[in-house]
């Protein structure tokens, strides 16, 4: 599945978003925006997927996603089936952790928890709760007094070094000039293309760079090749068709953009550590 573009508005006279979600279920929304997201599940269980990573969550799970990650949960299960599932959700870009950061040096550790977090960062269990205890008050404080609280988050979070990193395929940040639009048209044209046959010197145009100087770009961005990138949002789309649906190996192969099975059989093993049937059977 291409994933979807997300405009994530900040309010006039806010710095970050906060977004307080009750909902029957988790619905699939593969999607990705360039703000960092830290998201807080309760009283759900179900999965989610982050770039090429897939994995069950728990009630309490507690998540920051890198930005222009692509990424989305999805649950049916509530444990409290008279409780809402509650999706907390906070916003902020890459600028705003800077300038704090620069204006106040005791915030450091938050300019390194965003390098941390480019592959999406799974906090441990004993700092989840904590962090988790905070967030669920944001909601009802008034606006000034939510910053302070989420500082705390954020530097609780800063100071887990256990947090276990989620996906393979994140980005290096990139600061907010033209070489973050020039990533973002290409990155656009691979997630919205990606099952077709795409010519390195298409997207080394849309970068408007010279072919030798757009693969030493998407590699110093995105820590690997544009092939070896092209090829995980493939494995990726087809781990999400091996676990929703019921199609045939050689057809979702296929769907995902591969016109042989055995070379789509070779990479799967060889990125997932094990054959696609085996993969759908862990799930069942």
């Amino acid at each position: 599945m291409t994933p979807l573009f997300e405009q994530v508005t900040i309010p006039a006279g806010h710095s970050w978003g906060l977004l307080w979600r009750e909902l029957d279920t988790i619905p699939f929304i593969w999607h990705y925006h360039p703000q960092f997201e830290l998201t807080l599940t309760v009283n759900a269980r179900g999965q989610r997927y982050i770039g090429d990573h897939l994995g069950n969550f728990e009630p309490g799970d507690l998540v920051l996603v890198g930005p222009n990650l692509p990424h989305t949960w999805s649950a049916s299960e509530r444990i409290d089936a008279a409780q809402p599932m509650l999706a907390v959700v906070v916003w902020f870009s890459l600028e705003w952790i800077t300038q704090l950061a620069s204006v106040l040096p005791e915030l450091h550790g938050l300019r390194q928890l965003a390098l941390r977090a480019g592959p999406a960062l799974q906090f441990t269990p004993q700092v989840a709760a904590r962090s988790a205890a905070m967030l669920l008050q944001l909601h009802a404080l008034p606006q000034p007094q939510r910053l302070p609280l989420l500082l705390s988050v954020l530097l609780e979070l800063a100071g887990d070094m256990q947090a276990r990193p989620l996906a393979s395929n994140a980005l290096q940040l990139i600061a907010a000039d033209g070489q973050q639009q020039r990533m973002a048209k290409v990155l656009d044209y691979m997630h919205l293309h990606f099952r077709e046959e795409i010519a390195m010197e298409e997207l080394a145009e849309r970068a408007a760079l010279s072919l030798g100087a757009f693969h030493r770009f998407f590699k110093r961005h995105a820590l690997c090749t544009p092939s070896t990138y092209l090829a995980r949002l493939r494995i990726g789309r087809a781990c999400q068709q091996l676990i929703q649906t019921r199609h045939g190996v050689a057809a979702i192969a296929q769907e995902a953009g591969y016109r042989n099975l055995a070379h789509f059989n070779r990479q799967f093993r060889a990125d997932k550590q094990m054959t696609p049937r085996a993969f759908r059977q862990q799930y069942r």
